[in-house]
Parts: C-alpha cells; sequence; structure tokens
C-alpha cells in the first residue's frame, strides 16, 4: 500500500491520528482547568504510566484543549541533570510576557517578571533578558536564595497576575520523576500555598509509576493535593478503535483476524500499537490488511523498536546495569521479587544496592511493592534477551 498515505505516526511524543481510549482523563482534566479558572478548587494532575503509553500526547492534547479555551500553558520537560529552577525561569518568563501584553500600568505580570529576574540572580542562573527587569521586583520577593520560601513566592505571583487578567495559568510537566527530591518538595508546597491563596494556578504533570512514591515521600501531603491517575495500555474496543479508524480514513480496510493479532502481540501499548500499524501498511500489497500481512511486517516492526524505542534507553547503560538487567529479563516481564534477580546472577542482593538505584534514577526500573522490581519499559525484557545473548552475560561482556 502507498507508504505517502501511511497514517500511523510511531514516535516520542507524536499525536497519533485516534486518540482512543482517553477520553475520561482528557475531560476530567478540562473540567478541572474550568474550576480553577472559575475561582474554584480542583486537584491538579498527575499522569502515571511505563514508557510508551503516551502520558507526553495526553499532556500536549490537554494543553492544546486548554489553550483553545484561553487557559495559558506553561509546557516544560523534566531531563535528567537539569535543575528545577533553570526549568521553570525561561517557560514563566514567557507566561509573564503573555499576561504583560497591551498593560502599560505596573501590573503583577510586571512584577512576576521582576522577581523572576531577582530569582535568576539569587540562584545564580543564566538568563540574561531578565536583567533588564531586575529594577521591576520587589527586594525580598523570590530572591532570598531559599528555594521553596522563593518558589512560594513566584508561584504566587504567577497566578495572581494571571487572576488578573481573568484565566488561569497552568504548568504541564513531562518527565517530572526526574526532578530530585528537594526541588519537587519545593515545587509542591508552592503549589499548596498558591490554592490556598485561591490563586488561579496549577499543575498537570506526568511521570514513570515512581513518581508517586517520591511526592509522597517529598511532602507527605502530595496525596492529598494532586490527583494521580495511572495510564495503561488500551483496552481491546480503543486499540482496535486506534488501528481501525485511521486505516478507514484513508479508505482502506484491515481484517479482524488481522486486528486481533496486532492487539496480541502489542499487548495494546499505544507506541506498539503505532509501530505495528505502520509497518502492517507498508507489507500490505493491497487492502484490506490481512493477518498473513502482520505476520509478514512482524520483524520489521521488532526490528524498528529495537533500533529506536529500546536501543535509545540501552545505550544510556553501564555495563553492570545491562548486565543487572539482563538477569531480570532471564526471569520474563515481571515483577520480579528483588532477591530472586540476585539469586539468578549468584551475588548477595546488597551488593546490587547502587546499580538498583542508578536504574531507578535512569527511569530504567521502578519498585511497585515492597521488595519488587519490574521493568518501566514494556517487553524490555524480550529487547535485553536479543540483545545481550546468554554468552555475553556469562562472560561480563559489554554488547555496546
Amino acid at each position: 500500500m502507498d507508504p505517502r498515505r501511511n497514517p500511523f505516526a510511531p514516535g516520542a511524543g507524536s499525536r497519533p491520528p485516534e486518540l482512543a481510549g482517553r477520553e475520561d482523563v482528557l475531560e476530567t482534566v478540562a473540567v478541572a482547568l474550568d474550576r480553577i479558572r472559575n475561582g474554584r478548587h480542583a486537584q491538579s494532575m498527575i499522569l502515571l504510566g511505563l514508557r510508551g503509553v503516551g502520558k507526553t500526547v495526553l499532556l500536549n492534547a490537554m494543553r492544546r484543549a486548554a489553550e483553545g479555551e484561553g487557559i495559558l500553558s506553561v509546557p516544560i520537560e523534566a531531563p535528567e541533570g537539569q535543575s528545577l529552577p533553570a526549568m521553570l525561569v525561561p517557560a514563566l518568563r514567557t507566561a509573564m510576557l503573555k499576561l504583560d501584553r497591551g498593560q502599560a500600568a505596573m501590573t503583577l505580570a510586571k512584577r512576576g517578571l521582576g522577581a523572576l529576574a531577582r530569582f535568576v540572580k539569587a540562584f545564580k542562573l543564566s538568563y540574561g533578558e531578565l536583567e533588564a527587569s531586575l529594577d521591576l521586583g520587589e527586594i525580598g520577593v523570590a530572591d532570598n536564595g531559599d528555594l521553596e520560601a522563593d518558589l512560594i513566592d513566584l508561584i504566587d505571583l504567577a497566578g495572581a497576575a494571571a487572576a488578573e487578567r481573568g484565566t488561569a495559568l497552568v504548568l504541564f510537566i513531562d518527565e517530572l520523576q526526574y526532578v530530585p527530591e528537594r526541588e519537587l518538595a519545593a515545587l509542591i508546597t508552592a503549589l499548596h500555598r498558591a490554592r490556598q491563596n485561591d490563586r488561579p494556578i496549577t499543575l498537570v504533570a506526568a511521570g514513570l509509576p515512581q513518581l508517586a512514591g517520591q511526592m509522597g515521600k517529598a511532602k507527605s501531603y502530595a496525596e492529598r493535593l494532586f490527583l494521580f491517575t495511572s495510564v495503561g495500555p488500551l483496552a481491546a474496543d480503543a486499540a482496535t478503535s486506534a488501528i481501525v479508524h485511521p486505516i478507514e480514513a484513508e479508505e482502506c480496510a484491515i481484517e479482524k483476524d488481522a486486528v486481533a493479532k496486532i492487539i496480541e502481540v502489542t499487548e495494546g501499548y499505544p507506541y506498539f500499537l503505532q509501530e505495528w500499524g505502520k509497518q502492517c501498511w507498508d507489507a500490505a500489497g493491497a487492502s484490506p490488511i490481512t493477518a498473513a500481512d502482520v505476520d509478514l511486517a512482524h520483524p520489521t516492526a521488532i526490528a524498528a523498536l529495537d533500533d529506536s524505542f529500546f536501543r535509545v534507553r540501552f545505550d544510556r547503560l553501564t555495563p553492570s546495569e545491562k548486565r543487572y538487567l539482563r538477569g531480570m529479563a532471564d526471569l520474563g516481564e515481571g515483577p520480579f521479587a528483588s532477591t530472586a534477580i540476585a539469586d539468578h546472577i549468584g551475588r548477595k542482593p546488597s551488593s546490587f544496592g547502587p546499580v538498583r538505584a542508578s536504574l531507578i534514577a535512569k527511569g530504567m526500573i521502578f519498585t511497585p511493592g515492597y521488595g519488587e522490581t519490574a521493568f518501566t519499559v514494556p517487553m524490555f525484557g524480550a529487547f535485553m534477551r536479543r540483545a545481550m545473548p546468554v554468552g555475553e552475560i556469562a562472560a561480563g561482556q559489554d554488547p555496546s
């Protein structure tokens, strides 16, 4: 079939042609943001899920919907190794400038820009565009050098500026699990104080499953301040829609047994559905796509995932981390008892403490329960078995 018309879009954060099975969570956020803009209480939302379930896609869809309703959004991605202040400054500056448009007087947005400039100076951040705003700030506002106290001032001023303009301000933060505990605690405290002051500012964020525990550890009241929503693989009817509707939109068809095969092999994970849909379309000679086309596309789909979705994570690992994950892979897809992994590799569980901590920090594994370990990437165990033959793990070689 014509690859130019292929409707499927595998890729990090790429919006699928059919955003199926997520209507409830999208509506929950839309209602919460409307309530906040109208001065009513609503919990901030945190999306939790494994890699490949479409958390980034959902965040982007929520952001676009909010902006369509006139709500101001602040999109932020939290990469490893970058501080929260360094991420917030450029994003909040853009938001403050939008709030300040058309205002000649000393608005709250101008005060917010001044506070932001002093925040930059207090934390020795590099952001020269804000230095000209130093004279607009109030001494003692967001410039004490204490992250929690200064972030309270900054978030509160941003919320007040949004209220002055009759709107709400939403922080959309992806990969929130990478924010260090101290900085995460400061953000939670600042949002809590802003809600106590009835400011129309909130957070919609996404992260790996361990994020709920991280936030609870950072601040004990996080479980009451945030609505934690699990995002998992699609149910069979939603997965069917995600495959069938884009094909039908191109005036083509796919047979029912072909759809069933795709859902079985992908386990309903949205990223994998997109990859298999793409490869099955390209493999098919004509419409309708058949089960034989799915079988033909299977090796190509696996190879595409190995070369991109899996490999980009594998290449970040040290030899010790690879051997630990390979040991997990021998046991299946998990979750596994941490002692079982150590026993399989032939080492004491305590000897793997630094390796496990590093893998959790890199977002490769998480602890679904006490003494348990699981992959954050679906089907990663099968990939590890392909990437590291048994001889390599036994010899302790680094296959990369």
